[in-house]
């Protein structure tokens, strides 16, 4: 009796086990919305601006990974000793993004420069907002183009939604974020000189109760499957870090 006991017991513990399996909270960048679930399904998710993000860790939010769309983020909490040493699994570019119907004709960033348009941006505080400015001066067109600015969004989806819903002319956005508006919105290519490095890093949170499931999770996004995925989406792919 005791024997079948006990065999009913393991019978019933293990499943709960098995459900039991580790979530882990995910803090990533706007911009990563799309592939991150690809890359696991299993993971709990919060998608926000980096800098956001990087404030709710250092408030002591239940984060056990951080993937920041700008190093900035990452490296001043390697710092300030909120993660572990932060490692870069990705790149991209930015683009003008402008509603399918391109109501106003826009052929070139140039274009931007004429009054009247509506132009969406990322505030200054987030990487797309530093990365838009930095790309304006280098082109040389910054007063000119802060002159049609309407918004100032806090991520990068902010922007991405005004432009597809045709509140916007135009808006400055990663590649990557123009793939799931494709039907509704049209892409404008900047020059290659004047882009800004765009660097993506992710790294464990120290204050994880689940240090060897993150330290797991960044080894899928750094692996085989998981580069194949950013490409797909259309980031692009550095030098494959070497993990500890």
């Amino acid at each position: 009796m005791k024997r079948l006991f006990a065999v009913a017991l393991i019978a019933l513990v293990l499943p709960a086990a098995v459900s039991g399996a580790t979530t882990l909270n995910v803090f990533a960048a706007a911009s990563l919305t799309q592939v991150f679930p690809k890359i696991d399904t299993s993971e709990r998710y919060s998608f926000a601006g980096s800098d956001q993000l990087a404030l709710q860790i250092r408030q002591g939010a239940p984060a056990d990974v951080f993937a920041s769309a700008s190093p900035k983020y990452t490296q001043l909490a390697y710092r300030d000793g909120y993660v572990q040493k932060p490692v870069v699994f990705a790149t991209n570019k930015l683009i003008v993004l402008v509603p399918r119907s391109n109501p106003a004709g826009i052929k070139s960033v140039y274009d931007l420069r004429r009054a009247g348009l509506k132009i969406v941006i990322g505030d200054k505080s987030v990487p797309i907002g530093t990365y838009t400015r930095q790309i304006l001066d280098a082109l040389g067109v910054t007063t000119d183009v802060m002159n049609n600015v309407v918004s100032q969004e806090t991520d990068v989806k902010g922007i991405v939604s005004k432009v597809a819903l045709g509140e916007a002319d135009a808006g400055f956005v990663y590649r990557t974020d123009a793939r799931p508006v494709a039907s509704r919105t049209r892409t404008i290519a900047l020059p290659d000189w004047a882009q800004p490095p765009i660097r993506y890093e992710i790294a464990v949170v120290k204050s994880s109760g689940h240090l060897a499931a993150a330290r797991g999770y960044i080894k899928k996004v750094t692996s085989a499957r998981g580069r194949k995925l950013l490409a797909a989406a259309g980031f692009g792919l550095p030098k494959k870090p070497k993990l500890r």
